[in-house]
């Protein structure tokens, strides 16, 4: 069963895929969004205040470009192990009570779930028919968890319209 998530509080917990313009200008000044490697020198030291969702909030850019550079087995180490590890980092420190967004401009295009198993997949280059496991290697298989951020409030949206706009899971473990 897919989960929709309709309000607008979602940004300030939990770690987030988003990739509808409208949403990310309505969160953050995109001067503000952070690239991947700010994103990992930040791991040893987390700022006090965040730049997103009146301050509960990061938005970090670079993921899909990281994920693209290397082949399938890499990027799924890589996700797996350096940004699951910068992931719990952030919501360690921030004690769950702020969102990590990381900005995937193509993330609608290359996004995809399996709805009997409700599994997310990340289109990539050399990962087979499938892509590459996401949902498993960032969420820790937690996938039935994860919700459809929609922008809009009308409960009757068709969750793979055009009102999707990425996806929120609650805590990562």
């Amino acid at each position: 069963m897919v989960r929709m998530r309709f309000n607008h509080n979602w940004p300030r917990r939990g770690l987030a895929l988003l990739w509808d313009p409208q949403t990310l200008a309505e969160l953050i000044d995109p001067a503000q969004v952070i690239s991947m490697r700010q994103f990992f020198a930040l791991a040893n030291d987390w700022p006090d205040d965040l730049p997103a969702a009146n301050g509960d909030a990061m938005v970090v850019s670079g993921m899909e470009g990281s994920i693209d550079v290397l082949d399938a087995r890499d990027a799924e180490r890589w996700i797996e192990t350096d940004l699951k590890e910068a992931v719990l980092s952030f919501q360690d420190y921030y004690e769950g009570q702020a969102g990590l967004i990381f900005w995937l401009p193509s993330g609608r295009n290359r996004i995809s779930m399996k709805g009997a198993s409700e599994q997310y997949f990340w289109r990539h280059r050399d990962s087979g028919k499938d892509g590459l496991a996401i949902g498993r290697l960032l969420f820790s298989g937690a996938e039935n968890e994860v919700e459809r951020i929609l922008n809009t409030d009308d409960p009757n949206a068709d969750y793979d319209g055009k009102h999707w706009a990425g996806l929120h899971h609650p805590r990562i473990s």
